[in-house]
């Protein structure tokens, strides 16, 4: 992943700007709206970070050029033939707890967007309504771990888990993405 768009990079540049969130929740954000039904061409998802982290206030060009940048490789990652979700957490060799409340922060942030979006979930499979039940869940995790290799395989397993159930939800539910865009996401 590109340095500039890691989540120690894009966390700092955010407290810079006095942004109430962190790169997980404003990326987990990002993707719960695309995952949703937004179409990659509106604009909206500036005017909902702003609303709900940035108190109404417009992002500094520096911010919202990064924050764009942000966008723009998500939807990139999401219509990838690979799959390759990549989620914006702390780095591998931070500590187990902070890693941890970043993807609690990761999968609040995916549940306040894609909310947004889809209210009625009465069409969505039942596999996407397990999925939305299990970022419930994940999203009021309070328990600390213990630094020791069970707890590292426990969180592997659930960012995994959380990747791939995004993707299962933007593959039912984003799928006016892919016809909504040329070749690549670009937004100006």
């Amino acid at each position: 992943m590109d340095k500039q768009l890691d989540y120690d990079h894009v966390t700092n540049m955010l407290s810079q700007y006095d942004v109430i969130a962190d790169g997980a929740e404003i990326q987990g954000t990002l993707c719960g709206l695309l995952c949703g039904g937004m179409p990659v061409s509106e604009r909206k998802w500036l005017d909902v970070l702003k609303d709900t982290m940035n108190e109404g206030a417009a992002f500094p060009a520096e911010l919202e050029n990064l924050l764009t940048s942000v966008f723009n490789a998500l939807c990139q990652q999401l219509v990838e033939a690979e799959f390759t979700l990549s989620l914006m957490l702390p780095d591998d060799k931070a500590p187990i707890n902070d890693r941890g409340l970043g993807l609690i922060n990761w999968v609040q942030g995916f549940m306040f967007g894609f909310g947004l979006y889809q209210q009625n979930l009465v069409q969505c499979s039942d596999d996407v309504k397990e999925a939305l039940e299990d970022f419930a869940d994940i999203s009021r995790m309070e328990e600390p771990m213990t630094e020791d290799e069970e707890s590292e395989r426990a969180l592997t397993e659930v960012v995994e888990y959380v990747k791939i159930s995004a993707l299962l939800c933007f593959n039912e539910l984003g799928a006016s993405l892919l016809g909504d865009q040329q070749d690549k996401p670009s937004v100006h």
